[in-house]
């Protein structure tokens, strides 16, 4: 692990964008379900992207790059969970309070300044995830902070804004999405980037988790949570950037565990690159942007990517990268090359990505002959490089216009790039698009303003529930730190919490059946999915006496529906605790008959029935 000062003089700079579904029943801004349900499929329409100027005038990079693709973007229609705001048939709702009220509770937790306005935005969205080609935001707190290690960390904005839609499936010209996700209340953190080194980004990403998972409202007995839970509710974004590099966001990365290693590779890919750039600065490398077509020098190809290509009526495009020599294929990554980056803009015309010369050719069926050919027709000599590209006509064309304009920011700059994660384990990523700028922004006309007074922002904060209490409460329950701190960062913390709540003096039993034994049967192939209301019933029935902490299992396994099937199961599986004078006369009958371990004996016999410390103190004053 490299320290402060190698990062240091790196020039490092990072920051973190983390994205919460909250836990509201409704939409942003309208009336159906937050809850992603599986719905009926009723109907679905079909759009098509066309770059506009933003408030200013100006036309967003991005914007212009991802209309120039074409793509046709086909939207599912769900019968509860989507309705005519979701695919911009109506007007927008009135804002979801109790949107505004979680947002201001977490603003409030992080020490930030809400404005006395929130004012309704349109950020442009130019992946087509939005079926309005923009997402509604709004900024609801600013200038607030995170304590790690000692450090604050200032947390410069918080927003407030719709999720987008997910998508069901993608080809090369089309993407298919679900919008019963679209339009979902979303809280976005945003830091600055004075995050000093990739662990502590990862130690900052826990620790806003924890807060937006921690931070609640007294609801009775119980405290409500703010935030979903489960896979897909919460992701990062890192911004990255070291000096001679750029800044690099890099979006949907939803395992916390990995955010060091990803951040790590991205300084490690920026380094290479401007080392790339300095040794074809220092070639005078060049790239001309013109193509050839060489689909009748490449005619005799049969197979693999170039003969189909060809048999289908395509063409073969090939273009010299003079002074790019063994460049294309220097690694900057874990089985990432400068070849790689280039492939990934060629595809995003719909290619299946490029064939370099700094690779075997071989494998795509080119031999000696053609590459001869190739060299001749395109004028390449000994330090220069050439690519090929095999698409119909338009695709190819296209696809080489976005390699070249890659090819030639590597002699430039690091580009500024909005890149996905590829691989978590590995922490690579890929080329998305262009890095947005501000020209994306401008005002939402079919909403208007929400007023936010000193005395309504006060009562948010005396309603909240923060995550020191609430992490202090939960420490001194469970007795066993280790199970406190894993409950704290559980999905099933607010199970726990109502629980307990019904039931009281057995918070360690709880917490170590909720980690461990579902954790157990579930590792098994047994799937755990009981109504909280059983479960409290089930918790009760332990706390009466009136079966053993391992019986609580065996009852699970076995997946009641009702409070009336966990007694059926309880009965049916003989599971009732036997204690007391039952426990006594067992003992002395299993006494008799031993002719061994009694204890191992019995406890094997009855490990469901029979309470192990009971047990031993009873046979214990028996002795």
């Amino acid at each position: 692990m490299r320290d402060n000062e190698y990062y240091k003089k790196l020039g490092f700079k990072c920051g973190l964008e983390i994205h919460q579904r909250l836990a509201t029943r409704q939409k942003l801004f309208c009336s159906c379900s937050a809850e992603i349900t599986g719905d009926e499929v009723i109907a679905q329409v079909s759009r098509r992207q066309r770059a506009v100027a933003g408030e200013l005038g100006a036309m967003d990079r991005s914007t212009s790059f991802e209309s120039s693709r074409k793509r046709k973007f086909i939207y599912n229609i769900f019968r509860n969970t989507s309705c005519l705001v979701d695919i911009d048939e109506e007007p927008p709702h009135k804002v979801n309070r109790d949107a505004i009220d979680t947002a201001l509770r977490f603003a409030s937790a992080f020490g930030s300044k809400v404005p006395d306005e929130i004012e309704p935005m349109r950020k442009e969205v130019v992946d087509g995830s939005d079926t309005t080609a923009f997402q509604r935001s709004m900024m609801v707190a600013y200038d607030g902070k995170i304590e790690v290690n000692g450090r604050h960390i200032p947390i410069t904005s918080i927003f407030l804004e719709e999720e987008s839609s997910g998508i069901d499936s993608s080809s090369n010209d089309s993407v298919v999405y679900n919008i019963d996700r679209q339009g979902i209340p979303l809280i976005e953190i945003d830091t600055d980037p004075s995050i000093s080194t990739p662990q502590e980004a990862k130690e900052v990403a826990l620790k806003i988790g924890l807060i937006l998972r921690l931070t609640g409202r007294k609801d009775g007995n119980t405290i409500a949570s703010g935030v979903q839970r489960g896979i897909g509710t919460i992701r990062q974004d890192v911004n990255v950037s070291i000096a001679g590099g750029t800044r690099v966001e890099v979006k949907g990365l939803q395992e916390i565990g990995s955010v060091d290693l990803l951040i790590e590779n991205e300084v490690e890919r920026q380094i290479r690159l401007i080392e790339i750039k300095k040794e074809l600065v220092a070639r005078q490398a060049k790239v001309d942007g013109s193509s050839v077509d060489l689909s009748k020098i490449l005619g005799s190809v049969s197979g693999n990517i170039i003969g189909d290509t060809l048999s289908k009526g395509g063409i073969v495009l090939g273009s010299r990268l003079q002074g790019f020599a063994g460049m294309l294929g220097m690694e900057i990554s874990q089985d990432r090359r400068l070849g790689s980056e280039i492939s990934d803009y060629a595809k995003m015309a719909g290619v299946k990505g490029i064939i370099h010369s700094d690779e075997d050719l071989g494998k795509y069926g080119i031999g000696d002959s053609e590459i001869r050919m190739i060299r001749s027709e395109l004028g390449v000599n000994d330090l220069d490089s050439f690519i090929l590209i095999a698409a119909d006509k338009d695709a190819c064309t296209m696809a080489m216009s976005f390699a070249l304009d890659r090819a030639r920011m590597a002699l430039t700059e690091v580009p500024p790039e909005t890149r996905a994660v590829s691989d978590s384990k590995k922490g690579t990523t890929r080329f998305m698009r262009p890095l947005p700028g501000g020209s994306r922004m401008y005002p939402e006309t079919d909403s208007e303003p929400i007023l936010i007074s000193r005395q309504y922002y006060d009562g948010i904060q005396k309603q909240t529930v923060y995550m020191e209490d609430r992490l202090a409460a939960i420490r001194k329950e469970i007795s066993n730190q280790q199970l406190a701190e894993q409950m704290a960062y559980s999905v099933r913390l607010p199970l726990y919490e109502y629980i307990t709540s019904n039931v009281s003096g057995i918070n360690i039993v709880v917490a170590a059946t909720l980690l461990e034994k579902i954790k157990e049967l579930e590792r098994s192939g047994i799937s755990v999915d009981i109504d909280k209301d059983v479960m409290v019933h089930l918790f009760k029935a332990y706390a009466a006496g009136e079966i053993t902490k391992a019986a609580i299992g065996e009852v699970m396994k076995n997946s009641p529906k009702s409070i009336n099937d966990t007694d059926r199961i309880i009965s049916e599986k003989s599971l009732a605790r036997i204690s007391g004078e039952r426990l006594k006369e067992l003992i002395l009958k299993e006494k008799k008959a031993s002719k061994g371990d009694l204890a191992k004996e019995l406890m094997s016999k009855y490990r469901l029935n029979v309470d192990g410390d009971e047990f031993n103190v009873i046979l214990g004053d028996m002795k």
